[in-house]
């Protein structure tokens, strides 16, 4: 069984999140956030996430902006919380951008994956919805949530 993980930047200081990528032995993150460009987001800033992981510890990075959420999904889920509605309008997103192709193209370049949101635990963030439609169509995975 392969693993893939999933992790969260919220609330997490940098020696947490590098510790647990490393115990993991991650060797790629893939960023599946509409949103990761902001000065407010400090070390999961896109450019500056991307150059700690390959410069501090050759960890590969990758932003999948057709594994993040319409900006929509997440205005409306921002306005009103309801996760059974975002539920619904972002698996079917998932369907139509054939998620489980970009899947197979991450898991031909990397052995260990992780999958980025900001979320802090991944109940009620898209990382995990990502993850459960990989393992649905793609046989032989197991999602781990650091």
């Amino acid at each position: 069984m392969r693993r893939i993980y999933t992790i969260g930047t919220q609330r997490k200081p940098l020696s947490r999140f590098i510790s647990q990528l490393r115990d993991a032995q991650v060797d790629a993150v893939i960023d599946i956030r509409a949103r990761n460009t902001s000065h407010l987001l400090g070390y999961s800033k896109q450019e500056t996430l991307q150059f700690l992981l390959r410069e501090g510890f050759d960890i590969a990075y990758e932003h999948r902006l057709e594994l993040a959420p319409a900006p929509e999904i997440l205005d409306a889920y921002g306005d009103d919380g309801d996760w059974a509605a975002y539920e619904a309008h972002f698996l079917p997103l998932l369907e139509d951008r054939e998620a489980e192709h970009v899947g197979e193209e991450i898991l031909e370049r990397h052995q260990v994956p992780c999958l980025l949101c900001a979320e802090p635990t991944a109940d009620r963030c898209h990382r995990r919805l990502v993850g459960e439609y990989w393992v649905r169509h793609l046989p032989g995975l197991l999602v781990v949530h650091l």
